[in-house]
Parts: structure tokens; C-alpha cells; sequence
């Protein structure tokens, strides 16, 4: 992909190489680059939040009697159009810019946004020093805020608020399905496009307290027509509701797109358009998506397993003696290694680069497991499926399964191909 040795593909150049070689629409394009922009400022977020002890941080006056704000105001006043998205508007609405792109050629346009992309990563790297006498003063804002007490705002909940408000201010999106909502949401007319983007904002929340991995998990579903709320419909509030779950509840093997961001020692986006895997690694040094991960392909099999053996008497017996056999020597002498790190996120990610299987299973206690098929398993399945690996709830494929209910919950068991196919048979 890369023609240089000295050439670095960001993911806003991988987005607009996918447009122009017709791989994707404007429209998806600027939903992963939103998308992104949320991820980048949850990963910083993330990176504060022991500093100043983030839950939130409610607005109040600081030292110096100064108003400040509360931080999940300030998410949403992010401006969250990048700036070739903006360019992207303006060759529509503006007669300058046709005449622009009419004059540099058909792709006058994406040579523009090119050069600007270069532009802005140099500026990048000069704005990161500023950034960091900039982010300390707000740190200093926010520890004196808490030492005052004042109502504190979960990293989760502002997380869901910059994803929201990135994916409405892209102007590309028709539906919003969260985790952190009870029903499927609407964009406003004034915003809307068509596609349907569901998403985890923070998968692994429990680990944030203790500075371990998180992540963010989403998928992007094909426009539906049948829910773009009009202020001057008669049907009620319910039935436009009613709508926007129906439109939702689709199965995974309808997603055009999917990927999750890694929040760890290392920021990684990765995703997939239906055409194999690809990772882009935030690079502080000037805020963009880096890619390092090209056609990531997911190893046969592995030698890992990831269980959360704590429920291991809650188990079905048939389940109880699969790990009982991972747990023995095998053919090399070795047992498997199991690993449990409480995040889907960093459990897959880990999985595509190095192998082995994850599970999830129901229990006596959970009879559907506790994942939630909409917002994790079949982003999940579908990304691990692009990179040659497997998904399957025990009996069926997790991108077969149609959605009843939009918090619907099912068990999984995902990985390498071979690893998947070997619990099968203890299964069956």
C-alpha cells in the first residue's frame, strides 16, 4: 500500500485512497472519520483520567475565580468536522470549489484535500507542544474542581456524548444506537443522513479505575429510508421510536463496516470495509491515525484462551471439559495459556495478531452470556471473520443472527478458525 519507504499512510489518506479507488462512498468515509475524531478524544480522556480523577468533572469557578466549564460541555463543543470533511461539504454547496476541482481535473479535489492533509500534519506536530502546557492547565482546573465536590460525570456516559455528538456532526448518520441508551435515536432532521452506526463508546469501563485496557467498538449498517425523523409527521414519537429499533435490529452479515479503537499502551484503530483488516496506531507526536497494520490475518490456531474461569461451576459440563483438556499438556508438552483481561476490545485485538479463542459463554446464571449481540459480538465477529478467523454463539454463526431487541445479549466463542472448529466438537 505504501509506494515509499518515507511515505506515512494516515487513515484520513487511506479513507480518501478507499473514495477515490471506489471502495467506499463520501458518505461511509466521513462516518469512520468521525468515528475516529470520538476515539482520539476518549483516548485522551483516558490518558487524564487518573491524573484528575475522571468520572467527570462538573463546572464551577476555578482558583483564580474564573467560570470554567464542565467537562462534557467542553466534549461537546469539540468542532468535530475534520478538516477534509469540511472540504467534502463545500465541493457540494460552494460554486468556488467545483470551479477548483474543474480546473485541477476529475480528482482535483482529492489532490486538494491531499495537500491539505500534509499541511495539517505538519501543523500537528507544531500545535503538540502547546497541547501539553494547554492540558496542563486544565488538569490543574479539574483537580481543583474535584477537591470542591461537585458532581462527578461517569468517563463513560462523556464518552457516549463525543460519540454522539461527532457521528450527528458528520451529518452522514440516520440512526445512533448506544450501549449507554435504551432505544436507537434518531438524528434530527437538520443532520441526518442515512446509516445506521451502533457503538460500544467504552468497552472494559471497569478497568478504567485501575489505568488497564478499554476500548470502543462499532459497526456501520447501509442507509434505511424508514427512519428520518420529520418534525412535520403525524406518527407519533412511539411509532418514529418503533422505527428506528426495527431499522437497527439487523443481523451482522448486513454490516458495510466495523472496527473498535484500543485505548493501552498504545492507541489502535482498527476496522475493516469488507475488504480484510487494517490498524492505524494514534501518533502523539501529531494526533493522527498511523497505519502499521496492513491485511491483518488472524493465525489458524493459537495457543491462548481467554475464559472467565471465575464462572468455571456455572459452566455447561460439555464446556467444563474443554478447559479441562486446554489446561493438560499437548502434543508440544505445553498446556494453553489462559488470559483474562476483562475487555472484549483488548481480547480480540490480541487475538488477530497472536491467535486463540475467546469466550463468552451462558451460564446458570446468564442464559444468554452478557455480551450484547448488536453493540459488540457482531462488530467483533465480523472483524475476526474478515481476518480469516471464526464466530459462533455454540450452535450458529454470530453474523447470522437477526436481533430481536436492540440490547439482546447472546453467548460467543471467537477466534482462530481451527480453535473455534475444536470447541465445536466438544459442543455438539
Amino acid at each position: 500500500m505504501r509506494t515509499s519507504r518515507y511515505e506515512i499512510e494516515n487513515l484520513t489518506t487511506w479513507l480518501l485512497k478507499q473514495e477515490q479507488d471506489g471502495h467506499m462512498d463520501t458518505e461511509l468515509a466521513i462516518v469512520l472519520a468521525s468515528i475516529s475524531l470520538a476515539c482520539k478524544k476518549i483516548a485522551s480522556l483516558l490518558q487524564r483520567s487518573n491524573i484528575i480523577n475522571l468520572t467527570g468533572a462538573q463546572g464551577t469557578m476555578n482558583i483564580q475565580g474564573e467560570d470554567q466549564k464542565k467537562l462534557d460541555v467542553i466534549a461537546n463543543e469539540v468542532h468535530c468536522l475534520q478538516f477534509f470533511v469540511y472540504l467534502h461539504f463545500q465541493s457540494v454547496r460552494t460554486p468556488q470549489t467545483v470551479k477548483l476541482t474543474q480546473r485541477l481535473g476529475g480528482n482535483g479535489l482529492d489532490c486538494c484535500l491531499y495537500v491539505c492533509s500534509v499541511i495539517i500534519n505538519i501543523k500537528k506536530v507544531c500545535s503538540y507542544r502547546v497541547s501539553l502546557l494547554l492540558s496542563s492547565t486544565i488538569v490543574k482546573v479539574l483537580l481543583y474542581q474535584n477537591i470542591q465536590g461537585e458532581d462527578q460525570k461517569k468517563l463513560d456516559v462523556i464518552a457516549n456524548e463525543l460519540f454522539c455528538n461527532s457521528l450527528r456532526a458528520s451529518g452522514r448518520t440516520g440512526i445512533i444506537a448506544s450501549e449507554e441508551e435504551d432505544v436507537p435515536v434518531a438524528v434530527e432532521e437538520t443532520y441526518s443522513g442515512n446509516y445506521i452506526v451502533v457503538f460500544d463508546p467504552v468497552d472494559g469501563s471497569a478497568n478504567i479505575d485501575t489505568s488497564l485496557t478499554t476500548g470502543s467498538i462499532f459497526g456501520i449498517y447501509a442507509p434505511d429510508k424508514h427512519c428520518l425523523f420529520d418534525i412535520d409527521d403525524h406518527s407519533t414519537l412511539a411509532q418514529e421510536q418503533e422505527k428506528c429499533v426495527v431499522s437497527a435490529c439487523q443481523p451482522g452479515s448486513n454490516l458495510l463496516a466495523a472496527g473498535y479503537c484500543l485505548y493501552s499502551s498504545s492507541v489502535v484503530f482498527t476496522l475493516s470495509i469488507g475488504r480484510g483488516v487494517l490498524a492505524f496506531t494514534l501518533d502523539p507526536a501529531y494526533g493522527e491515525f498511523v497505519l502499521t497494520h496492513e491485511n491483518i490475518r488472524i493465525p489458524s490456531t493459537g495457543k491462548i484462551y481467554s475464559f472467565n474461569e471465575g464462572n468455571y461451576d456455572l459452566f455447561d459440563e460439555k464446556l467444563q471439559k474443554y478447559l479441562d483438556d486446554l489446561r493438560k499438556p499437548g502434543s508440544n508438552g505445553r498446556p494453553y495459556s489462559g488470559r483474562y483481561i476483562g475487555c472484549l476490545v483488548g481480547e480480540i485485538h490480541r487475538m488477530l495478531l497472536v491467535g486463540g479463542i475467546y469466550g463468552n459463554p451462558k451460564n446458570k446464571k446468564s442464559k444468554n452470556g452478557n455480551l450484547r449481540l448488536l453493540y459488540e459480538c457482531a462488530p467483533m465477529s465480523y472483524l475476526v471473520e474478515q481476518a480469516g478467523g471464526k464466530a459462533t454463539d455454540g450452535s450458529q454463526r454470530i453474523l447470522d443472527i437477526r436481533p430481536d431487541q436492540v440490547h439482546q445479549r447472546t453467548p460467543i466463542f471467537i477466534g482462530s478458525a481451527d480453535e473455534v472448529e475444536k470447541l465445536e466438537k466438544y459442543l455438539y
